[in-house]
C-alpha cells in the first residue's frame, strides 16, 4: 500500500469494549449536551466577529450574538498535542508529559490513566464521539476508543503529516498497524477537498442517533491547518482566497450542527462551544491566519499564540450576546463541566478551575486563578498571565519570528528565525494588546509578585530554563510499558 495513504490513514474506530454505563442519577435528570468544535491554527483575527472583514462567518457571528464570546481566552501551550492534551485533560501540557507535536513516527500518547472529558461524561451516561483530528497518539493503545469515546472518525495526527507536504519530503514514516477489532475503514486520498464535509455530516448523523440520551461530541476540524483543501461549494466563494474559502466552510459547518441540535428539539440544553488549539501558522502568509492585533503567532507564547477565539452558546443558562472580558483557558473546561454534570473530578491533580460564574455571565464574576503560566518547547516556563488579565510577564527565552516579512501566497513558507531573544518583560495587555511597550521598570511590585507565583509553579511543574524539575509531572503513555 503507499506511503502516502498510509500517514493519510482517515480511520473510522467504534469500540467493542463495552464499558458499562453509569444511569443518569436522579438529583440532575436533564444534564445538557456537550459540543465541542476545535479549529486547527485558527487564528484571534479569523472571524468576523473578531473583526475579519475580508470575508464573513454569520453562523459563529450568530452562535456569539446568541451566547457569550470571551476577548481573553487561553490555551495552555501554542502547539498541536500539547493544547489538545490540556483541553482534554484539563491540565498543564507539560504535568502529562505532552510537548510539542506527536509524529506518526513517535510511539508515545496520551498516558491511558489520564481522564479525559469522554471518560468524564461517561459517568453520567453519555454517548461520545469525536470526529476529526486526534492527535494524542496514534497507536491503538493511545486511541480515542481507548479514552472514553464510542466512535471515532478521522485523522490520527495533523493532515501536514504525510511525504508531500513542503516540510516533510524527506520523512520514511512507518506503515500504521491494522487494529484488531476495529475497522479500518478508509485510506485518505491525495486530495483531502471533503474532510470538513466528512467530519460534519458524521457530527450531525451523531446528533440524530443520539438525541434520546445525554451526549458529548468533539468535532475536531482539520482545517485550517495546512496544507489547505476545500470542497468544490466554498472554492472560491469568499472573494478572499483559499484561506479565506477554508474558514467559510468551517463556519458553515458549525450551522449544520446548529440546525440538527434544532432539527431535533436540543438546541436548548446544549452546550455548544467554538474555539481554536492555538493561533495562526503566520510563516505560510496567505494560507495561515490572522492574530489581528495580537503578537506573533502559533509556536510562541506571546498573545497571538495563545490566545484564541471562544464561543459558547448554552440557551438554557447563558444570556446572549454576552462580551465577557475576564480571561478563561481550555484547561477550565474540564472542572467547569464537571461540576455542571456532578461528576467526580480524578483523583489526580487537575490544573483548571470551575469558571461557570464566567459561561454564565454572573454578576461580579471573576477569573478564580492567580495566574496562568505558558509553557514551550520542553518544558520551558516563558511566559504568564495575571488572574485579572492584564499584565503579562515574559522570562528570558529564545523563539521564533518572521520578523516583520510577509509571507508567501502559495502554499510554501518562508523561514523563521528562531533565535530571537526575549528578556524579562511586562507587558500591560489593558492598555497595549499587541505587546508593544515593555513597561517592567515602572511596576516593580507587579513583577515581584508574579515571579514569586511562577516560582511556586516551578516547584509544582519545573522548568528547563531555570534547571527546575517539578514534583506534579506526570508521565506520558509509552508503547510497551
Amino acid at each position: 500500500m503507499p506511503v502516502k495513504s498510509l500517514i493519510l490513514l482517515l480511520v473510522a474506530l467504534s469500540t467493542l469494549k463495552t464499558d458499562k454505563q453509569v444511569p443518569l442519577q436522579s438529583k440532575n435528570p436533564q444534564p445538557p449536551n456537550i459540543v465541542l468544535i476545535f479549529a486547527d491554527d485558527l487564528g484571534y483575527g479569523d472571524l468576523s466577529c473578531y473583526g475579519q472583514r475580508n470575508y464573513a462567518t454569520p453562523h459563529l457571528d450568530k452562535m456569539a450574538e446568541e451566547g457569550i464570546r470571551f476577548t481573553n481566552f487561553y490555551v495552555s501551550q501554542a502547539v498541536c498535542s500539547a493544547s489538545r492534551a490540556s483541553l482534554l485533560t484539563g491540565c498543564y501540557a507539560n504535568r502529562v508529559g505532552v510537548a510539542g507535536a506527536f509524529m506518526p513516527t513517535d510511539s508515545v500518547g496520551l498516558h491511558p490513566e489520564e481522564t479525559t472529558l469522554a471518560e468524564l461524561v461517561k459517568q453520567r451516561g453519555y454517548a461520545t464521539a469525536i470526529y476529526g483530528k486526534w492527535h494524542l497518539g496514534h497507536l491503538p493503545e493511545f486511541l480515542p476508543t481507548r479514552q472514553g469515546f464510542d466512535e471515532y472518525f478521522g485523522i490520527p495526527y495533523s493532515n501536514d503529516m504525510w511525504p508531500r507536504h513542503p516540510n516533510n519530503e524527506n520523512f520514511n514514516f512507518p506503515e500504521l498497524p491494522v487494529l484488531e477489532g476495529e475497522e479500518v475503514a478508509r485510506y485518505l486520498p491525495d486530495n483531502q477537498d471533503s474532510l470538513t464535509t466528512w467530519y460534519t455530516q458524521r457530527a450531525v448523523g451523531f446528533i440524530e442517533r443520539s438525541k434520546e440520551r445525554p451526549f458529548f461530541l468533539y468535532v475536531a476540524h482539520s482545517m485550517p491547518h495546512v496544507p489547505l483543501f476545500v470542497s468544490d461549494q466554498f472554492r472560491g466563494k469568499s472573494g478572499a482566497g483559499l484561506y479565506g474559502d477554508v474558514i467559510m466552510e468551517i463556519d458553515w459547518s458549525v450551522g449544520q450542527v446548529m440546525a440538527a441540535l434544532q432539527q431535533h428539539g436540543l438546541e436548548e440544553n446544549t452546550l455548544v462551544i467554538f474555539t481554536s488549539d492555538n493561533g495562526p501558522w503566520l510563516s505560510y502568509g496567505a494560507h495561515g491566519g490572522s492574530a489581528g492585533p495580537l503578537r506573533e503567532g502559533k509556536g510562541t507564547v506571546f498573545e497571538g499564540g495563545v490566545r484564541v477565539p471562544f464561543i459558547a452558546k448554552w440557551p438554557a443558562k447563558i444570556p446572549a450576546g454576552v462580551i465577557q472580558a475576564q480571561p478563561a483557558a481550555t484547561i477550565d473546561l474540564f472542572p467547569t463541566i464537571a461540576r455542571w454534570l456532578q461528576a467526580d473530578m480524578p483523583a489526580h491533580p487537575v490544573d483548571g478551575k470551575d469558571i461557570a460564574p464566567l459561561l454564565l455571565a454572573e454578576e461580579g464574576a471573576r477569573n478564580p486563578h492567580e495566574a496562568y503560566f505558558f509553557y514551550y518547547k520542553q518544558n520551558e516556563l516563558e511566559g504568564m498571565l495575571s488572574g485579572d488579565g492584564r499584565w503579562k510577564l515574559y522570562f528570558p527565552h529564545t523563539y521564533r519570528s518572521l520578523e516583520g516579512r510577509p509571507g508567501r501566497d502559495d502554499g510554501q513558507p518562508i523561514p523563521y528565525n528562531y533565535g530571537v531573544k526575549a528578556g524579562l518583560e511586562l507587558y500591560d495587555l489593558q492598555t497595549d494588546i499587541g505587546e508593544a511597550t515593555d513597561v517592567i521598570r515602572t511596576h516593580a511590585t507587579q513583577v515581584e509578585a508574579m515571579q514569586a507565583l511562577a516560582d511556586s509553579c516551578r516547584m509544582e511543574l519545573g522548568d528547563a530554563l531555570t534547571d527546575k524539575i517539578g514534583r506534579g509531572l506526570r508521565h506520558l503513555g509509552i508503547l510497551g510499558q
